[in-house]
């Protein structure tokens, strides 16, 4: 699929959410390209934002409270100086705050199941959770907070990483033109 960088639209936000290792990382990098297209990009990939903000968490309550909100505010803050945002991050209560503060957002299921996701698990959060490193690993100590009504859904167990970003940029293209949809 191609984007119509042509028109004039303004900048708006996708949001990746599914388990550790499902997959959000792999899209968010495949769909940066594309999306550069329309106009500047930026992933906010929230491992590598954790490092700034928190660079020792702990994982608290209040912790991943400060650190979500501030990723949605980013995010917000970005769309508004006309910059494409793509979040990479879990928390359901958040994604709704982001969906709240950036008129075009399109929320994205990253569908892994956790078997899966604990094999394709490279960083070792899994098994920090299993080992009790980690007490909040979403899927494993902490539930994971599926979508309720995603715009998009990558089952990927079926569809390659480069399936997802055409799906992605299909609902892009809806949002952004919504009297084709």
């Amino acid at each position: 699929m191609t984007i119509d960088a042509t028109s004039k639209s303004k900048a708006f936000a996708i949001w990746l959410t599914g388990l550790p290792a499902s997959g959000k990382s792999t899209i968010a990098a495949a769909l940066k390209p594309p999306l550069e297209e329309i106009g500047p990009v930026e992933v906010l990939e929230s491992d590598a934002v954790r490092r700034i903000l928190t660079p020792h968490p702990t994982y608290s309550d209040a912790e991943r409270d400060l650190f979500y909100r501030a990723l949605a505010f980013m995010g917000a803050r970005l769309v508004a100086y006309g910059v494409i945002v793509v979040f990479d991050a879990t928390k359901r209560a958040y994604r709704d705050f982001a969906r709240s503060l950036i008129p075009t957002f399109i929320e994205v299921w990253v569908e892994c199941p956790l078997e899966l996701a604990m094999q394709r698990d490279y960083k070792g959060t899994y098994q920090r959770g299993q080992r009790g490193e980690s007490s909040t690993v979403p899927g494993l100590q902490d539930p994971y907070e599926a979508p309720v009504n995603p715009e998009v859904r990558i089952d990927t167990t079926r569809l390659s990483a480069k399936d997802a970003v055409g799906k992605v940029l299909e609902a892009v293209e809806e949002k952004r033109h919504p009297q084709y949809s």
